[in-house]
């Protein structure tokens, strides 16, 4: 069963695991903890989104048991017990509206195999090609490649080792379904189908599409593979092939180039290199909107503490001019003690004529100063705001005078 694992997957497992166990460590203590929170949150949604594909299998699908396609079960059941699996998975046959392909998930401590209506009848004439497709995706239940996905999350956004790691799975499937094929033709056309689609893969040469992964791909092909999630289809059809004549495959050397350029781009699982731009811009836009409102949230947050932490100051200022009829001149004057500063705060001081000086904790209201000014008017002890804070950091109060 260990040839069945493409003989750089270990190996990257582990490079990825202890990169992620770093960057989760990293992100706990960056985050105080906090991170913990996200990740519940996160956790809750992604239940409630995967809950949703498996209740939309469960109430449109068909469910492949022994009474409902046997046909497809026994290949099923066939398939698991040549891979050692005891438990047979819920398996589900779903329209798959031109669509090509499998995919296997796990819910809830229960694993899912889904075959695509279109696979099953494109290979009507060669249902041995249907074990491939089986295979390829009871190894990844094999593998537990789906919990792991959620383990290695970090290192899966790395560039190079990231989406090396998420290829390297896919040749280890592909052994998988090549395992319990009994014809390993039956192998080779069902992964030539979804390159030349449901009918005419019949008429594809096996082996001159093998050769053309020999060919050197040149660098914008192996930036791409490099970047992305699968390896290209005719790279994995030359394992195939190889490994049935039991001899190792023929295939192009990557442009030294890539491997520099892919390390400076950045990666977003299985959204390639174009989706991966298009997200970070995404996440760029989103940021450069996002930080400067909360940064001025912040700062209107400590001016108005700042307003509160000083109303008893103005309310003792008041008092002693009605009292005295002069400005006071200290604190000791109106029987206050100096602001101590809280977190918002750093310090109220008051000057010549009762002027509250009223200096900052926090950016972006951290380095300016805020003057509460007194004046008369009417009869009545108004205030004013002055100093070098920007207009749209200061509260109402100071656009209406009071």
């Amino acid at each position: 069963m260990n040839e069945l694992v493409y003989r750089n997957e270990t190996t990257l497992r582990a490079i990825a695991l202890a990169l992620s166990i770093v960057i989760w460590a990293a992100l706990l203590l960056g985050t105080v903890g906090v991170l913990l929170l996200w990740l519940l949150v996160l956790a809750l949604f992604a239940l409630i989104a995967h809950s949703a594909l498996i209740a939309h299998l469960r109430g449109n699908a068909i469910r492949i048991n022994a009474r409902q396609m046997p046909d497809l079960y026994q290949r099923l059941y066939s398939c698991a017990r040549k891979l050692g699996m005891n438990d047979v998975p819920e398996a589900y046959l779903a329209n798959g509206n031109g669509v090509l392909n499998a995919f296997a998930t796990r819910f809830l401590g229960r694993n899912f195999v889904v075959l695509m209506s279109d696979v099953v009848d494109s290979m009507e004439d060669r249902p041995g090609a249907l074990d491939f497709y089986i295979g390829h995706e009871l190894g990844h239940l094999r593998r537990n490649h789906q919990t792991w996905s959620k383990i290695l999350a970090p290192a899966l956004f790395l560039p190079l080792i990231g989406a090396a790691y998420s290829r390297a799975r896919e040749y280890t499937c592909d052994r998988h379904g090549l395992a319990v094929c009994e014809n390993p033709e039956d192998a080779q056309y069902g992964l030539v189908a979804l390159a030349a689609g449901k009918r005419r893969w019949r008429a594809v040469d096996l082996a001159d599409y093998s050769h053309s992964a020999s060919l050197t791909p040149g660098f914008w092909m192996s930036l791409h593979e490099l970047s992305g999630d699968y390896p290209w289809l005719n790279k994995r059809h030359a394992w195939l092939r190889a490994l049935a004549e039991q001899r190792k495959p023929k295939l192009g050397s990557r442009n030294p180039l890539a491997f520099v350029i892919s390390l400076l781009l950045p990666r977003v699982p299985g959204l390639g290199i174009v989706g991966s731009m298009v997200g970070v811009a995404y996440v760029a836009i989103l940021a450069a909107i996002a930080i400067p409102a909360y940064q001025d949230y912040i700062g209107r947050t400590s001016v108005n503490a700042a307003m509160a932490d000083a109303a008893p100051y103005r309310t003792a200022i008041a008092q002693f001019a009605a009292s005295h009829q002069t400005w006071p001149q200290s604190m000791e004057q109106v029987g206050l003690a100096p602001f101590a500063g809280d977190t918002n705060v750093a310090g109220i001081e008051l000057g010549a004529d009762g002027v509250l000086t009223v200096s900052f904790a926090k950016a972006p209201a951290r380095g300016h100063v805020l003057l509460l000014t007194p004046y008369v008017r009417d009869h009545a002890i108004h205030w004013s705001c002055g100093g070098d804070l920007p207009a749209k950091l200061l509260p109402a109060a100071c656009h209406s005078p009071q």
